[in-house]
């Protein structure tokens, strides 16, 4: 579930999280590992809220608040991803393909080196793009294969889509094809 907000509750003793749950289910009593720019904390799922309506599991689809226990609230924030122990990791590269967008929805050319802001899941970071084949540019409403190099790492997962920004305007989307092994 990538982490959409956090909030403080009981006096900080616990934390709510909300989001959208992409795949699986989680119960209350399950352990869950926050997914950020490190490997993060344990924590155990205290309660799953629907519209402030306390269930007993949520499964993917639903949005829903989690509270954690065992964790502090400054240690999560949004762009994280709440997951099983173990089963996603953090990347601050990856290999992609991309679509610029039409110059008439304000794309621009993508030369290589420049820097783009990424949108994945709810994280939102800057990354260098470097264009694979000899290429040094990709015009607007082009394709190409990318390697991006994120400025810190993201939980990501292959055939994992993002949009970028170039030049405060929206550019364009593509799909992870690749990550480093």
């Amino acid at each position: 579930m990538p982490v959409e907000d956090v909030f403080r509750r009981h006096q900080g003793r616990t934390v709510l999280v909300t989001g959208r749950i992409e795949r699986g289910r989680v119960r209350i009593g399950n352990e869950v590992e926050v997914v950020g720019p490190s490997r993060g904390p344990i924590a155990v799922v205290d309660g799953i809220e629907d519209g402030r309506v306390r269930i007993d599991e949520a499964s993917a689809e639903m949005n829903v608040g989690v509270l954690l226990r065992g964790v502090a609230a400054d240690v999560v924030e949004r762009g994280q991803v709440l997951a099983t122990p173990g089963s996603i990791d953090t990347y601050a590269a990856f290999t992609a393909d991309i679509t610029l967008l039409s110059e008439e929805q304000g794309s621009t050319a993508v030369v290589v080196g420049d820097r783009l802001c990424f949108y994945t899941r709810t994280a939102v970071l800057w990354g260098t793009v470097t264009v694979l084949h000899g290429t040094d540019v990709v015009r607007p409403l082009h394709g190409a294969g990318v390697t991006v190099a994120l400025e810190e790492p993201v939980a990501l997962e292959e055939g994992q889509a993002f949009a970028f920004r170039h030049r405060g305007r929206a550019a364009g989307s593509g799909i992870v094809t690749q990550l480093p092994r």
